[in-house]
């Protein structure tokens, strides 16, 4: 069994769809604001690069019609199915 992919793991510029985020894992100040964003389950999102070369955080991702920056830790806590 493979482990289920991410939005930290997810190359850049591919669509995928959440299909589950670990909100428990989470501060209840950075869940809010992810949800204020529209991050749950069923949207579409698509990770477009990362700000450093080592790092890679924070993460730009297209939410819908918006590009916001998330860190990345926040990202790995998010799990997405790829859009074939």
């Amino acid at each position: 069994m493979t482990a289920p992919l991410t939005l930290a793991d997810l190359p850049f510029q591919h669509e995928a769809t959440i299909a589950s985020i670990d909100w428990l894992s989470l501060s209840e100040r950075d869940a809010r604001r992810l949800r204020e964003l529209g991050f749950d389950e069923g949207v579409a999102v698509e990770p477009l690069h990362g700000a450093g070369l080592v790092a890679r955080d924070p993460l730009a991702v297209r939410i819908g019609r918006m590009t916001v920056a998330i860190r990345r830790a926040h990202a790995a806590v998010i799990t997405v199915e790829p859009v074939l």
